[in-house]
């Protein structure tokens, strides 16, 4: 990987191209009559993400793996539900709305031959391939996503927030560490120790049964990350209920599994790209070719202007 020195603004794209797809009409079709509401919906969301934050370098982070088996051999739960078609000689085929599969390869064209850095890396998901670009960056960097286990990469002495979307990308939470300590009790650290207690059913994270969002943050407060809360089970003098200490004592084996399965990875052999904000297309002919093919219009016209401005 080259240099990450300027502001880096890394997106979550699948997480970003579902939530354009629900989010536009399936009424916006190619000329043969094909959707293409998630592909014109995320250039919409470059766009404006490029307008209003001016990053210097861009990354669209891929899932190569959305459900890596390293996390289901620890967790066989792992994400288990959205699991359309198991595969044993490669990943887990995802359960996807039938008209959004077909968008995916012209989404990974048309970011191709714009310039735009697209980058998943076998065996990881595009959480992992985030922590490790935020791992080595030297610059601030914006997290762009609609998955809140990345909360945990938030870190104000590097300049480190996520950008959540709550309606479209024109509304956007800034997530930092006063936010999340307003809101959940811990910082970004803390959060994935929080996420692990809790549980996340839409990941198939079982958590502490009876240990929910409040009383893992409490704990949290009291013994200062999950090293302490299972510390505290081994000391009769602290501070824990009857109850919490059973459901914690009894919890070990989950407990000593699940901080490598929610804590996303920060040493993903990432490869060697030009990561720079892109100011005209890398590949005009061929972008030509596909705005023409699947009726890219306005939302890459716009996008084109943006990125030239």
């Amino acid at each position: 990987m080259r240099g990450v020195t300027g502001r880096l603004m890394l997106l979550d794209t699948a997480s970003l191209y579902f939530r354009a797809y629900f989010g536009v009409p399936d009424s916006v079709k190619a000329p043969d009559g094909t959707p293409v509401n998630a592909v014109r919906g995320l250039l919409d969301f470059i766009d404006r993400l490029v307008k209003d934050h001016r990053p210097e370098q861009l990354v669209a982070c891929m899932d190569a793996d959305w459900r890596p088996k390293w996390r289901v051999d620890l967790i066989p739960s792992y994400k288990a539900h959205r699991v359309a078609e198991e595969r044993p000689a490669g990943p887990d085929e995802e359960e996807v709305p039938d008209t959004l599969s077909p968008q995916v390869p012209v989404i990974e064209a048309v970011l191709d031959a714009l310039g735009i850095a697209r980058v998943g890396v076998a065996g990881y998901e595009a959480d992992d391939v985030i922590g490790t670009f935020t791992a080595r960056a030297t610059g601030p960097v914006d997290i762009v996503t609609g998955d809140r286990d990345l909360y945990q990469l938030v870190d104000d002495a590097r300049g480190v927030r996520v950008l959540y979307p709550l309606k479209g990308v024109g509304t956007l939470q800034t997530t930092d560490e006063a936010w999340l300590r307003e809101k959940y009790g811990v910082d970004g650290r803390g959060y994935a120790d929080l996420a692990l207690l809790r549980g996340d059913p839409s990941d198939g994270l079982p958590g502490v049964p009876g240990i929910g969002e409040k009383t893992a943050a409490k704990l949290l407060a009291e013994f200062g990350d999950l090293a302490g809360i299972m510390a505290a089970v081994d000391d009769p003098g602290a501070k824990l209920t009857p109850s919490q200490r059973k459901r914690l004592d009894e919890a070990r084996p989950y407990v000593a599994v699940a901080p490598k399965v929610v804590r996303v990875a920060g040493d993903v052999p990432l490869p060697d790209v030009d990561i720079s904000l892109p100011h005209g297309p890398r590949d005009g002919a061929t972008l030509e070719g596909l705005a023409e093919r699947w009726g890219l219009g306005g939302s890459l016209q716009r996008l084109l202007l943006t990125l030239g401005a």
